[in-house]
């Protein structure tokens, strides 16, 4: 019997009340207490937009694919709490091997976009659209979503994109098909496939709530079919918000993320993903001034990190990612806990089935990252 047999395996408990009455104090002594006791067999991967009382116990911070791919190429760790949302940790799972187990401290730690494509519309999507279209559109997804969209991307002959390669990725699907159908999120296909050149007039929009093309012209001249979903945190910033820093900050550099709308993008100075964004405040001189347009657990982490630069959040009244604020001190405890006590609470697993094409579509875009 191996040491996965004799753990005891807990979904969807509820955390019990009194981790709420522990003074931040107590919490953060337990958890260094148990990263000690466990050492290398626990691994803590801690997404970028996470809050400054969970990253502290980060071994690992980067965007979703990176924290990914470290916790894949470490083979020590037997348990992965990833401190993150419910895609994030799907991923992980996919990526490591069988004698690794991964856990999500909370299990409402979601990703509204990522909801914002199931299955089942999707799979009603492309049976329409092959009916349009024929044997021409190639569908990518954008790693913001389930692992159900990824096996059906990889299924199809597919493959996942990060914001930081999406325009690479775009450019080899074009090489293999005459279309693209992107999931889930309109703003990053839209952003990429405009980089790319492909003009605003030959995108169209696929609404799976009326499992309809939403295109004025001619179906035929669409080349960029763009799945109906978004980022709730970067479809707040606005035209209006760069408008308002303009007048007050004219000499302010303004850099916002992909997933902004095209109008947000096409006004701001520049665009990329966490990592670009991250990789540029930190290269900029001395004194320059930033306006951030992302999500603002790291734009507070940037600005704390950066004293001799003078940066704001682009939305001044923009709140942190909901979803990804579930993962908190607490639940953190209560997961690291759980293991001690020889309990598995919140495992991710995804099924062999799904994560067989999934995994395909994973390894399609690592071949050219």
């Amino acid at each position: 019997m191996n040491v996965l047999d004799m753990l005891q395996f807990e979904t969807n408990e509820k955390m019990p009340s009194h981790y709420k009455d522990l003074t931040e104090e107590e919490m953060i002594k337990r958890v260094k207490q148990i990263k000690e006791k466990f050492g290398r067999r626990l691994l803590i991967p801690g997404h970028h937009y996470q809050k400054d009382e969970v990253i502290q116990f980060a071994d690992i911070t980067g965007d979703s694919l990176q924290l990914a791919q470290a916790a894949a190429e470490n083979k020590e760790a037997e348990y992965i709490v990833f401190c993150g949302v419910h895609f994030m940790a799907e991923t992980a799972d996919m990526l490591t091997g069988e004698g690794q187990t991964v856990l999500l401290p909370d299990m409402r730690a979601g990703c509204s976009m990522a909801d914002m494509a199931d299955i089942e519309q999707t799979e009603r999507a492309w049976t329409k659209l092959q009916k349009m279209y024929g044997d021409t559109i190639l569908p990518l997804t954008y790693v913001n979503s389930t692992a159900a969209i990824k096996a059906f991307v990889g299924k199809n002959g597919g493959a996942t994109v990060t914001s930081s390669n999406a325009e690479k990725m775009l450019r080899w699907s074009f090489e293999q098909q005459q279309r693209i159908l992107f999931l889930p999120d309109q703003h990053l296909g839209r952003n990429t496939a405009y980089n790319l050149g492909v003009p605003l007039d030959k995108m169209a929009i696929w609404n799976p709530l009326t499992n309809e093309l939403e295109f004025d012209g001619n179906p035929e001249d669409v080349i960029v079919i763009l799945w109906k979903g978004h980022c709730s945190v970067h479809e707040k910033f606005t035209v209006k918000n760069i408008e308002d820093l303009r007048l007050a900050k004219p000499d302010m550099k303004i850099i916002v993320h992909p997933e902004c709308s095209r109008e947000v993008v096409a006004a701001s100075d520049l665009a990329g993903s966490t990592k670009y964004i991250i990789d540029t405040i930190e290269a900029a001189p001395s004194g320059s001034k930033w306006a951030i347009g992302t999500e603002m657990n790291l734009v507070k982490r940037i600005i704390d990190q950066h004293p001799d630069k003078e940066i704001v959040s682009l939305n001044p009244f923009m709140c942190p990612c909901l979803t990804m604020n579930r993962i908190d001190l607490p639940h953190l405890l209560w997961s690291l806990e759980g293991l001690e006590e020889g309990k598995v609470i919140n495992q991710i697993k995804v099924d062999p089935k799904t994560a067989e094409h999934a995994i395909l579509a994973l390894e399609r875009m690592l071949k050219h990252v």
